[in-house]
């Protein structure tokens, strides 16, 4: 076992196409380090450069003591489990497994002897004589991360290892993954598309965005405490809510305007968010979680933490009820969202069409609610736990956020 050192790496293709710009990534002896973020961000690109198998352009790789930005893949220590099985459809679950040893000339007894070690820890003990094809995809997958932990590595590498199963027995393999993990202790990094998986797994989570790490922190730091708007929309499922407003009032008495309707902000909003004070009167997204809002007929709250609307579909999900509506505000057009909606498969209006024509929501709100398509809604926000972005830099609004500079015509 080993920490993992990326320092200001870089990947540059023949073509001059850029995959990972000055990536900087420290994953601790014995961490759990999920990569995530769209298709294309240079999630894969970057495991790979660890496993040696892609060059590294720029920048140092370190696994333990030593620098292997020219060592082989074979000679990095380094197992990866990949999205396809790769499993050798002739050979038994045994042979498969204890493959890798084989070629290396271990001796039989010690094969045999760490081969029914993985296999008790994966559940495949009862398995072990037979042939890939009469196993499910979870336990081919299983035998795939066996063949991985008889090499005792001082790394994993996992590429989407569970992008072929099926959502039931994904949830089940996560769980495995993660009591596997922790029973070796070995360093993790793991790279995936689905951030449910990414919240679950991480000990910290890195996102990425383009080729740029966007942040690296635990699951509930990036869930509470976004760097930006493309964290903020691509962590949280359904996404946060964005909204174009502006701050009004005075300390005392804060609000975020939208066309025609208005929230009001509790004072330990701006005691949480003291750069918020050099943004009044100016332009700021306001970020709103599903979550936040509950049907004002079941909730407590001040009026003035409301939004009206109606519903345009309603989604019954048992433990709670996903509520769409449309608030007349302007839509969030930026680099950051519309990265976010080509990752979704949707449409992103231009900035020029995107006025105060209504903007999507959606709240989650009590399965006790009543509301039905077509029906007023009353939304209670719980505007304590708004987020606050530069609509300019897409940097979130903290204690260190500035104020987008005025333009010359202001």
């Amino acid at each position: 076992m080993a920490e993992v050192v990326l320092a200001g790496v870089g990947k540059v293709y023949p073509d001059g196409t850029r995959a990972v710009t000055d990536l900087d990534l420290r994953i601790a002896d014995g961490e759990f380090l999920v990569l995530v973020g769209p298709s294309g961000c240079g999630k894969t690109t970057a495991l790979r450069m660890v496993a040696g198998l892609e060059d590294i352009s720029e920048g140092e790789v370190r696994i333990g003591e030593r620098v292997v930005n020219r060592v082989p893949a074979r000679d990095r220590d380094v197992a990866m489990v990949f999205q396809s099985y790769a499993l050798y459809p002739h050979l038994s679950v045994r042979d498969n497994i204890g493959f890798g040893l084989s070629l290396r000339k271990v001796p039989k007894s010690q094969i045999r002897e760490k081969v029914e070690h993985a296999a008790r820890l994966l559940g495949l003990t009862d398995h072990l004589d037979r042939k890939p094809r009469n196993l499910s995809g979870g336990q081919r997958q299983r035998v795939a991360m066996g063949r991985a932990i008889v090499r005792e590595p001082q790394a994993f590498l996992m590429d989407e290892p569970l992008s072929n199963l099926d959502a039931k027995l994904r949830v089940q393999m996560r769980a495995e993954i993660a009591r596997i993990q922790r029973d070796l202790g070995v360093t993790t990094v793991y790279v995936t598309h689905d951030q449910t998986e990414a919240m679950t797994l991480g000990d910290r989570v890195a996102v990425m965005k383009k080729g740029v790490l966007q942040q690296v922190a635990p699951p509930q730091e990036l869930y509470d405490r976004p760097a930006n708007l493309f964290v903020a929309g691509f962590i949280g499922s359904p996404a946060m809510n964005l909204l174009q407003g502006t701050l009004t009032g005075t300390e005392d008495d804060l609000r975020v305007r939208f066309t025609d309707q208005s929230l009001t902000l509790p004072r330990e909003v701006l005691a949480a968010r003291p750069a918020l004070r050099s943004y009044l009167d100016r332009p700021v997204i306001a970020g709103i979680r599903p979550e936040d809002m509950e049907d004002a007929e079941l909730a407590d709250g001040p009026e003035g933490a409301r939004l009206t609307c109606t519903a345009d579909l309603v989604e019954a999900m048992g433990s709670d009820v996903l509520v769409h509506f449309a608030v007349n505000a302007e839509q969030v057009v930026t680099e950051d969202t519309r990265e976010l909606a080509r990752d979704m498969g949707t449409d992103v209006l231009d900035k020029a069409e995107a006025g105060p024509g209504g903007t999507p929501m959606v709240a989650r709100f009590s399965p006790r609610t009543r509301i039905k398509v077509g029906d007023p809604v009353t939304a209670q926000v719980d505007t304590g736990r708004m987020h606050f972005f530069d609509p300019e830099t897409g940097a979130s609004i903290w204690d260190s956020a500035q104020p987008s500079p005025r333009k010359e015509s202001e």
